[in-house]
């Protein structure tokens, strides 16, 4: 019986953990992770995916087959991804020319083979069901 008291204690203990952890995730981290997977998937040269990954205002704003080809002409030449360092997060619910939202607008130092350094702006808005989606990439 204490065995088995001691065991619901500890896979109670652990549950709740895990809930914690995950509670205490920012917008910011959460969608830090959500541009990590997407920016993979635009590395990879997976265009069309990453276009039907991105948020709904995106794929508004921009077909699949004008995206895929924007990225053939601009990311293509650039070669593959050496580094990729978060430089600036910013959460925000108001962007020019966009509908407010819950937005997290990120910022990464990129090297690339042909490329040496390079600024990738990656904002992502939160979709009513609670995921990080892409809306917006800029690459300088």
């Amino acid at each position: 019986m204490k065995t088995v008291q001691s065991l619901s204690v500890l896979v109670l203990s652990v549950c709740l953990s895990g809930l914690c952890a995950h509670a205490e995730d920012s917008p910011e981290q959460r969608a830090q992770r959500a541009a990590e997977t997407w920016l993979s998937q635009v590395d990879a040269g997976d265009y069309a995916t990453s276009w039907k990954e991105a948020s709904a205002y995106f794929q508004g704003a921009v077909t699949e087959n004008g995206w895929t080809a924007t990225l053939k002409g601009v990311r293509k030449p650039l070669g593959q991804v050496v580094s990729r360092k978060l430089q600036s997060v910013q959460h925000t619910t108001s962007l020019p020319g966009a509908p407010d939202g819950n937005y997290v607008v990120m910022q990464f130092e990129t090297r690339f083979e042909n490329k040496q350094a390079a600024i990738e702006t990656v904002t992502f808005l939160q979709e009513k069901d609670g995921k990080w989606k892409a809306a917006g990439y800029y690459l300088k």
